[in-house]
């Protein structure tokens, strides 16, 4: 176990951290889940280039909301849980094509970010 302390959290930092995980022995990482952070992915790519990166639900979903109006909110909200609690590839997919289609036009930006 370790633990890094940083100014900032920035790709640098992150960078660094990956580096120094690698030489204590990780081989690969399987899958990271992340948080958007610029540079972030780029810097797991070139340590760990064959990590499987993924955008946590949680900050796809806080990142969407956030182009939102109100009165829309909860109801996109309703329709994007289907996509992320689908039991399968197949039905999150077509979860995310109708979503798409009902709120693509009104809130391109917010939707593009799930489509991904």
């Amino acid at each position: 176990m370790s633990f890094w302390i940083g100014e900032a959290e920035s790709a640098k930092f992150w960078m660094s951290a990956l580096v120094s995980i690698k030489n204590r022995g990780v081989k690969d990482i399987l899958i990271a889940s992340i948080d958007g952070l610029i540079g972030f992915e780029q810097a797991i790519e070139s340590v760990f280039p064959q990590t499987e990166i993924q955008r946590c639900i949680v900050h796809q979903i806080r990142n969407s909301c956030k182009f939102v109006g109100w009165k829309d909110r909860k109801r996109f909200c309703a329709d994007m849980k289907l996509i992320y609690t689908a039991p399968n590839e197949e039905a999150g997919l077509e979860a995310l094509d109708k979503f798409e289609s009902i709120w693509g036009g009104k809130y391109a930006y917010a939707v593009e970010g799930l489509a991904q």
